[in-house]
């Protein structure tokens, strides 16, 4: 399940595209357009900020704006940023876990392929795919 966290930075990432120009764009104003708090914004946009995905500056015209042009961004990693892995299982999320059935799991090939249908959805969609609906 998507939180809040993952939903709300897809809606600052497209008010972003929406409003995109050469300056930064204050997240007061993407609070009051999203209806979302500002408060709850800044925590999000921090983590927007460190994954590489929005830049910020401060002070006077200061604000946030795209790294990127919206096209270059998949929905998949706007998710996986905020949400962490989109696996269902534990065996699939963590390469590294030795899971002790994975060879006579019946279930490990139904896990994985809807794991693939999640990702290849997600991944397959761009930030300019939602932007202007």
């Amino acid at each position: 399940m998507i939180s809040t966290r993952g939903r709300y930075a897809l809606r600052v990432m497209i008010d972003l595209a929406e409003n995109e120009s050469d300056k930064y764009i204050p997240l007061k104003d993407i609070a009051e357009r999203q209806d979302i708090s500002k408060k709850y914004l800044e925590i999000i946009v921090k983590d927007l900020v460190t994954g590489g995905l929005v830049v910020g500056a401060s002070g006077r015209g200061g604000g946030y704006k795209l790294c990127r042009k919206p096209e270059e961004y998949s929905v998949g990693e706007i998710i996986e940023l905020m949400e962490g892995t989109l696996s269902s299982v534990a065996c699939l999320a963590d390469k590294k876990y030795k899971c002790p059935r994975k060879k006579k799991c019946q279930t490990l090939p139904m896990w994985t392929e809807f794991d693939e249908l999640v990702r290849g959805f997600f991944y397959g969609k761009r930030l300019s795919d939602l932007v202007g609906k």
